[in-house]
């Protein structure tokens, strides 16, 4: 059974950091394309970042460029979302999700092949 489990959310202050991970399980990472994708309340999902399966190309949303960086560690079968200088607006459910091809043009997750259940950021003060 192909899975993805996201970890690493909680509650930061505006300004702070913090490190999502993503492990598969049932399935070979190293042969897909991985992205971040976040989503708030009564909202459409948002692409945040996305990275090729060799770990070319990392894209980013500009309204996280500068702040955060996606890696993968194939070995592994984990993908990492670093998020820095977080902000109020960066507070969402985050998802990780495998696709064939980049994907970033998204109106719900099920248009990805994977994708796990989330992890909780929130921003506040």
């Amino acid at each position: 059974q192909a899975q993805l489990v996201e970890s690493g959310g909680g509650l930061v202050q505006p300004g702070g950091s913090l490190r999502l991970s993503c492990a598969a399980s049932g399935f070979a990472m190293k042969f897909w394309h991985m992205n971040w994708v976040r989503q708030r309340p009564g909202e459409g999902p948002e692409w945040v970042s996305d990275i090729g399966p060799g770990g070319e190309s990392p894209g980013y949303a500009d309204s996280v460029k500068g702040r955060f960086t996606i890696s993968r560690d194939n070995a592994e079968n984990t993908v990492y979302l670093q998020m820095n200088s977080l902000k109020p607006e960066d507070t969402a459910l985050y998802y990780c999700a495998a696709s064939a091809v980049p994907l970033m043009r998204v109106t719900s997750l099920n248009q990805y092949t994977y994708w796990g259940p989330g992890t909780q950021v929130t921003v506040s003060s």
